[in-house]
């Protein structure tokens, strides 16, 4: 099945994108493991929340949505023993999180996905849990998923923890903090990528009651035997998600509005629209979003170790500029729902852009793109970047275009408002 886009027509509008994926996983966690009932307006259901939300219901959480609205009966840090394996397709963030959260419960847990998910890192997680008093371990011997996580409450206390990979390890530990035993002390002792979703972790935990102290950006600390207090939260926009739209305009010299957003928001993903302003774009913070004016374009060199889910984003918008646009600091990419940094390439290079896959990064010769049928390599994020290409380039048609229900179910509607 392919989905042809429209590319006649396009025009200024407003559009209005569901809440951000990464803080509803986060308040949906953390909402669960609260005691007492609490409340998340403006969520964003979709397949990856779906899994987190599943995983949790069988853990003892009772969870009833209308919409993407769902309240929320936490089971109060003591997660129930279940034994059903725990499926969670290709939604990394989902298995991450509830790994660490099984540990806090008492007996065996199972964990698996789809076949992607079985090459997808997660021994640096694992690693991090054996040294808190769990018993956590790849059962391929792989360091990837399925995962066996044999638990009895986790004792916590100090350690250390790669998160060169993914910031997600550091965040599953920190949100089972409040309920470990002695609470729990985190070092970084290299990298820690994407930190941005770091911060919405805390920010997240903090709305429930709990505290994470940071020092000299590289040890992270929060106390035990605290828990979560119920809360009422309101999600914001995602801003990947928006990234799509703002995109549109920078390919098609249009000016396009994402509603309700704000420049001031933790998530990195935002980062995108200074490098949209530096490429010529004209950015604007309005009373009731954030807008994009397209420009002429032109290359520039982007460090996008804070932002890596907009880098196909970017990247499709660099084929469209004049000149060289070099990205740098996103070896992680290639570990994601697929090669991210090759998917890139094959389908520009389909297009007629030529594309250098770096060891971190990507090198885009901007060009005139012409039409191509893409492959999205069942990459939610790759048909929707090269969904905008098809708003300039008459022809382009997107392979499985469903599996944009793994964090936008709603993202054709809301990009046919655009012609």
């Amino acid at each position: 099945m392919t989905n042809r886009i429209q590319s006649i027509g396009v025009t200024d509008a407003t559009v209005a994108v569901p809440g951000s994926k990464s803080y509803t996983h986060r308040a949906l966690v953390t909402a669960a493991l609260a005691d007492g009932k609490s409340f998340i307006k403006n969520g964003l259901f979709c397949d990856d929340t779906s899994y987190t939300m599943g995983a949790l219901k069988k853990l003892g959480a009772l969870i009833d949505r209308v919409g993407n609205s769902f309240t929320v009966r936490g089971v109060g840090g003591k997660p129930a023993a279940t034994s059903e394996t725990l499926q969670f397709g290709n939604a990394g963030t989902s298995i991450r999180f509830l790994t660490a959260v099984t540990a806090l419960g008492k007996g065996t847990y199972t964990l698996a996905g789809n076949a992607r998910m079985s090459e997808r890192p997660i021994q640096d997680l694992l690693d991090g849990l054996n040294q808190t008093g769990s018993h956590a371990r790849s059962i391929n011997g792989n360091g990837c998923p399925p995962v066996c996580v044999e638990a009895d409450g986790l004792e916590g206390g100090s350690l250390t923890l790669k998160a060169n990979i993914s910031s997600q390890y550091l965040s599953a530990l920190l949100l089972t903090g409040p309920y470990t035993k002695q609470g729990i002390d985190i070092e970084i002792p290299g990298e820690l990528v994407s930190r941005p979703y770091v911060t919405m972790t805390m920010e997240v935990m903090e709305r429930f009651g709990a505290k994470v102290e940071e020092k000299d950006g590289n040890r992270f600390s929060v106390a035990g035997r605290t828990g979560y207090l119920p809360a009422s939260v309101a999600i914001e926009p995602d801003a990947s998600n928006s990234s799509y739209f703002w995109a549109s305009a920078a390919i098609t010299g249009t000016k396009i509005k994402v509603a309700d957003i704000r420049r001031a928001s933790s998530q990195g993903d935002l980062g995108l629209l200074d490098l949209l302003s530096a490429m010529g774009c004209h950015v604007e913070e309005e009373p009731d979003g954030v807008s994009v004016q397209g420009q002429p374009l032109h290359g520039i060199r982007a460090d996008m170790g804070m932002m890596p889910d907009v880098v196909p984003t970017l990247a499709v918008v660099a084929a469209f500029a004049q000149g060289t646009t070099t990205i740098s600091n996103v070896a992680h990419l290639k570990v994601k729902e697929t090669d991210r940094l090759q998917a890139v390439k094959n389908e520009l290079t389909k297009m007629g852009i030529n594309v250098e896959v770096l060891p971190d990064g990507l090198i885009i010769e901007g060009g005139q793109p012409h039409k191509a049928v893409i492959d999205t390599y069942d990459d939610h994020r790759i048909a929707m970047c090269f969904a905008a290409a098809g708003l300039a380039v008459p022809g382009i048609e997107i392979r499985d275009p469903g599996c944009v229900e793994k964090s936008f179910p709603t993202f054709w509607e809301t990009l046919a408002q655009l012609y």
